[in-house]
C-alpha cells in the first residue's frame, strides 16, 4: 500500500496517552502513519514511542527535540519532514484524545474523495461541540474565533481548530519558513494563509473531548499571542500578495 498519510502529534509530558494514543493510530482502516515530534518531555514520551517503533515498522516515527520550542515550529518541523517522504495528506492533531483518532478517517475523506484541499474538526459548524470544559472556557474559546472572523473576514467558525487534514500542495504552496507563531495563532496563519492563497477549505463536524489525563499546555501567553498576532496578520496582510511559492 502506498505510504499517504501522515499524522503529526506533537508531544511534552504526554506518557499516561502516547502508548494508547499509537496503538489508536496504527489500527485506523487506511493506514495512517504517524510522527512524534518530542519536546525533550521529562517523563519519558519519547522513550515509550522508541519502545513501540519495532512494533510498527516504518509507519512510526519520532523527532526529539532539545526543549520547549513551541507548537507551531513543532508542526512546521514536521510539515517539512511529511514533504521530504513524499506523503500527500498530511494531519495535525493533540496526543491528549481531546480529538477523537476515528475522525481522521473523515478529514482524509473530505480530501481525498470530496476534492478539498484542507479539511479542519470544527467544534463549531453545527453548534458548540464540546465535552468537559468548563462554560467559561467554552465561551473564550467560541468568542476568539468570532473575534478572528471579525477581524480577518475569513468564512471559518473554528478558527483555532487543531485537528486539520492539509493536502500537500497546500504545504507546498506556503513558505513555511515565515509562519511564525506558535500557539493558537500558529493554527489562525495557517488557515487565514491557505484561505488566502484560494485553496478549497471545507469545516468537518467533530465532538471534541477535554482531556482526561495529563496537563494543559494552555497559558495566558498563548491566549495573547493570538488576540495581539490576529490584528498583526491582518494588517501584514493589507501589504502582501498572496501567491503559492511553487508557481511563478
Amino acid at each position: 500500500m502506498k505510504k499517504e498519510k501522515l499524522v503529526i502529534i506533537p508531544t511534552y509530558n504526554e506518557l499516561e496517552n502516547i502508548q494508547e494514543m499509537i496503538h489508536a493510530v496504527m489500527n485506523l482502516d487506511g493506514e495512517f502513519d504517524l510522527l512524534i515530534i518530542d519536546d525533550n518531555s521529562p517523563d519519558g514520551t519519547a522513550e515509550e514511542v522508541i519502545k513501540h517503533q519495532n512494533d510498527f515498522t516504518g509507519r512510526l516515527h519520532l523527532i526529539q527535540r532539545k526543549g520547549k520550542l513551541g507548537l507551531g515550529t513543532a508542526y512546521i518541523t514536521g510539515f517539512k519532514f511529511a514533504l521530504e517522504k513524499g506523503y500527500s495528506y498530511i494531519f495535525e492533531m493533540d496526543a491528549d484524545f481531546s480529538h477523537n483518532p476515528d475522525d481522521l478517517i473523515k478529514l482524509h475523506r473530505a480530501c481525498s474523495n470530496h476534492g478539498y484541499d484542507m479539511a479542519i474538526g470544527s467544534r463549531y459548524i453545527t453548534g458548540v461541540n464540546v465535552v468537559n470544559w468548563p462554560m467559561g472556557r467554552v465561551l473564550m474559546s467560541f468568542f476568539a474565533s468570532k473575534y478572528v472572523q471579525f477581524v480577518t473576514g475569513i468564512p471559518i467558525k473554528d478558527t483555532t481548530a487543531g485537528f486539520k487534514c492539509y493536502t500537500a500542495k497546500v504545504l507546498k504552496a506556503m513558505d513555511l519558513n515565515k509562519i511564525k507563531f506558535v500557539g493558537y495563532a500558529f493554527q489562525i496563519e495557517m488557515k487565514f494563509t491557505a484561505w488566502k492563497l484560494g485553496f478549497k477549505i471545507i469545516e468537518v463536524p467533530i465532538i471534541f473531548t477535554d482531556r482526561t489525563k495529563g496537563t494543559s499546555k494552555m497559558s495566558s501567553g498563548i491566549f495573547k499571542e493570538a488576540v495581539m498576532g490576529v490584528i498583526y496578520m491582518k494588517f501584514k496582510s493589507f501589504f502582501k500578495t498572496y501567491k503559492p511559492i511553487n508557481q511563478t
